[in-house]
């Protein structure tokens, strides 16, 4: 379709055709704005098609609008909904079409990293708006070296600085049911804002909006559910979405999460249950301040608190704005249900840890009644990989799932998606395409799923450790291991084996 439209239009997506008369015919391109353009008799005839109710409807795997002939020709309006691909070949020999399903901290890590290197590409998140489940999801420390990584390459350390807590926030306590800390850490915060040692706290909800501030705000298509994908020649898939729009793009990144609509295009992998499930409670900070609730804040700390007894857990994290957030596991079958109505969900939650501390049931009798959520937890098996399929790839959870026992997800995540924005910012820069780009894609994939597999399985052995029935000596047994292993300094080291009594 390019050929028959302005030369000024370098890349277009085709929304509208219609006729006028039979020597006036006009096609509607997207470029920023609507835009008007005629169109000549041959070249109407080899790219649109009579419909039985006498309009026109353009030529195209993409189902586009087709409208009767309108009052005006000419629009140069701002586009007010998302355009429909209208290209059965590449968009532009150096701008391939990349589309993102998405918008955890992987997708969008992946946008912010084209973005910053002048590589268009479109998210697609099916959450209503920016503002949508603002209390769901607790905070998350980012390592240097992966979710840390996503900001500095970004130009955003500062904005990760400014938002997330190092020092205070890092204080993690491990006990068992009856609350008292058997393994205490504390942090300060470290000097001149050097985080290399340090795995800072920072909102999701804070994380998410930090992302997106360094993105133009039409790059993220909201209330978007994808409902289906159809591969096409060339490595090019086309995308139907629940709200009727349908696109076709030349590169396709899954990000959508354990449950991937993309994931089945390159393998037949689905998430297998842990046989564990539970409950995830908060309470208000409003809440948490009063001064009958002393006995809850004080014995959460600053950070993260992990109980564990039994085959069983309570683990608490302090929000920044004051939330207290607490997830509830044990093992059970998959048809274990959280009852619906609050106060039976209470009344199940307390009688499952009726001899646990009495801070802890007072924690569930006081928990936010709107914001209570059933939570088993899935893995894809350890190992999972896939034959490379040209024009599609996935990261985090739908490439590697695994439990949030090692605080590792959301970290792989932002790595994957650093990593991959950089591959496809500079096979298009390099104008690769082909087999040249799908190689450098297949190689980073590969990489990729090698180090989920490592980490999935080292979480797998901490999720046992504290569901064990030896719990807390598991617990603590496998935190040692993990220090042991280097993935903290030597000073953290020495601190940790100090501070286990």
């Amino acid at each position: 379709m390019l050929r028959i439209l302005r030369r000024r239009v370098q890349v277009a997506y085709c929304v509208d055709v219609w006729q006028t008369s039979r020597s006036s015919k006009y096609v509607a391109t997207a470029f920023g704005e609507l835009s008007i353009h005629h169109v000549s008799e041959p070249a109407w005839d080899d790219a649109c098609t009579r419909q039985t109710n006498g309009s026109w409807a353009l030529k195209s795997t993409a189902t586009l609008l087709s409208i009767n002939a309108p009052t005006t020709t000419t629009h140069t309006s701002p586009i007010h909904r998302i355009p429909h691909s209208a290209m059965s070949g590449s968009s532009s020999s150096s701008k391939p079409r990349i589309a993102i399903i998405g918008g955890g901290p992987g997708g969008l890590v992946v946008l912010v990293t084209l973005h910053k290197r002048g590589i268009p590409a479109t998210l697609y998140e099916r959450e209503p708006s920016s503002d949508s489940r603002a209390h769901m999801g607790g905070m998350l420390d980012l390592e240097w070296e992966t979710g840390q990584r996503a900001f500095r390459d970004n130009g955003l350390e500062d904005e990760f600085i400014k938002h997330s807590r190092a020092g205070d926030a890092e204080e993690g306590r491990i006990c068992g049911k009856d609350g008292v800390p058997i393994l205490h850490r504390k942090k300060e915060k470290p000097a001149n804002n050097d985080l290399k040692d340090s795995r800072p706290e920072i909102d999701r909800r804070v994380l998410r909006e930090v992302l997106l501030s360094a993105v133009p705000p039409e790059s993220v298509k909201w209330d978007h559910t994808l409902v289906s994908v159809q591969p096409l020649e060339h490595g090019q898939h086309e995308l139907t979405f629940s709200n009727g729009l349908v696109t076709v793009v030349d590169i396709l990144v899954g990000a959508d999460g354990a449950n991937s609509r993309i994931r089945p295009l390159v393998s037949p992998a689905v998430p297998q249950y842990h046989g564990v499930t539970g409950a995830e409670i908060s309470v208000p900070p409003e809440a948490v301040s009063l001064p009958e609730n002393r006995d809850i804040d004080e014995a959460i700390g600053l950070g993260s608190l992990f109980a564990c007894e039994a085959g069983k857990m309570f683990g608490t994290q302090r929000n920044g704005n004051g939330r207290v957030r607490a997830y509830l596991w044990h093992r059970a079958p998959l048809e274990w249900k959280l009852p619906i109505d609050p106060k039976e969900a209470k009344r199940v939650l307390v009688e499952l840890y009726s001899d646990w501390a009495p801070w802890m049931l007072k924690f569930i009798e006081i928990a936010d009644e709107q914001a209570m959520y059933l939570r088993p937890l899935f893995f894809l098996p350890v190992g999972h990989r896939w034959p490379h399929k040209p024009g599609v790839t996935l990261i985090g959870d739908a490439a590697h799932l695994m439990s949030p026992f090692s605080g590792s997800g959301a970290n792989l995540a932002m790595l994957d998606g650093i990593e991959l924005g950089l591959v496809l910012a500079d096979v298009v820069s390099k104008g690769l395409e082909g087999e040249e780009r799908e190689a450098a894609i297949a190689e980073w994939e590969e990489k990729m799923l090698a180090r989920g597999e490592e980490v999935a399985d080292k979480t797998a052995k901490s999720l046992e450790a504290c569901l064990n029935p030896d719990a807390p000596k598991t617990m603590i047994d496998r935190f040692k291991e993990v220090i042991a292993e280097g993935k903290e300094s030597r000073q953290e080291q020495q601190y940790l084996a100090d501070s286990t009594r």
